[in-house]
């Protein structure tokens, strides 16, 4: 992919324009789902696309439409708040790990905190991987679904139907990439749920076929058996989002993936200028665009 699109980054434009008139107007065919907290859906299914329609996530997918039509993106990170803050300007030294372990690659960060499956359908749909083609993505997502409560066999099940989606828009969108599919990692907040996310571990195994799509659960070096988490890889307050540590261990699973399918990472990085969180002000706004670096 070329570093200079102008024809894409017309198109994202419109898209922008058009993602924005979706977010204020709702169909005059239909009424407007009942909302709840942080502009989600309430009680949409996991695998139907749902838009988030607080301003601050409609800036922010407006940000991530115009990164995706900048640079060049060979490995696209997508997922909620656990993938967004690794390479988020508002997360410094989360950010300076993921250039350590990524430089060279071209890896894009398309997460966004607190999205359910339903709402990555949505930004995968109007318009944030159109036209990347990603020699890779990589995909963990899921656990906002769970949430903090547990969840029966049926919701379980439904939630490894809603990520089955993302994986099928993903192909469809990019036919050419591998696509590296992330257990949903343990969380603490609440021990009842880890049988919840044990179960959809299993069937999102069962939806790699070791080429394509391939399954990766580094659960085991995050958790004991009994879903107690590892001193020090995920963070105390919420015992829900990685540490440094744990992003490493993740980064050091996907490091050997990554140079099978890319060979060694480059000396120049290509990839779009970092993004973050838009509420953050001068920490966590857009990116600007720069000129490759050469790693020294």
């Amino acid at each position: 992919m070329a570093a200079s699109r102008p024809a894409v980054r017309g198109l994202a434009a419109m898209l922008s324009v058009a993602g924005a008139l979706t977010f204020a107007a709702p169909s005059a065919f239909a009424p407007a789902p009942p909302r709840g907290a942080g502009g989600q859906a309430a009680a949409e299914p996991a695998d139907r696309p749902a838009p988030r329609t607080d301003q601050n996530s409609r800036t922010a997918h407006t940000q991530l439409l115009e990164k995706a039509t900048q640079g060049r993106i060979d490995v696209y990170f997508l997922g909620d708040s656990i993938v967004r803050r690794w390479g988020a300007l508002d997360y410094p030294e989360l950010l300076a790990n993921w250039k350590e372990n990524f430089y060279g690659w071209n890896a894009g960060n398309f997460g966004w905190g607190a999205d359910r499956t339903q709402n990555i359908l949505w930004r995968l749909e109007n318009g944030e991987l159109d036209g990347v083609n990603p020699k890779v993505i990589v995909l963990l997502a899921g656990t906002n679904n769970v949430g903090s409560q547990p969840q029966d066999e049926s919701a379980s099940a439904e939630i490894a139907r809603g990520l089955k989606a993302i994986v099928d828009v993903c192909q469809r969108k990019a036919p050419g990439a591998t696509i590296i599919l992330t257990a949903i990692f343990p969380r603490n907040d609440n021990m009842a749920v880890m049988p919840a996310i044990d179960r959809i571990n299993r069937q999102l195994a069962g939806f790699a076929d070791g080429t394509r799509v391939r399954f990766l659960n580094i659960n085991d070096r995050l958790a004991d058996a009994n879903g107690v988490l590892v001193a020090g890889v995920l963070n105390e307050r919420d015992k829900l989002h990685p540490t440094l540590r744990g992003y490493q261990i993740w980064a050091d699973a996907l490091k050997p993936i990554l140079r099978e399918l890319l060979g060694p990472p480059a000396a120049i990085d290509l990839a779009p200028p970092p993004t973050g969180d838009p509420s953050a002000g001068g920490r966590g706004g857009a990116g600007k665009l720069t000129p490759p670096r050469v790693k020294g």
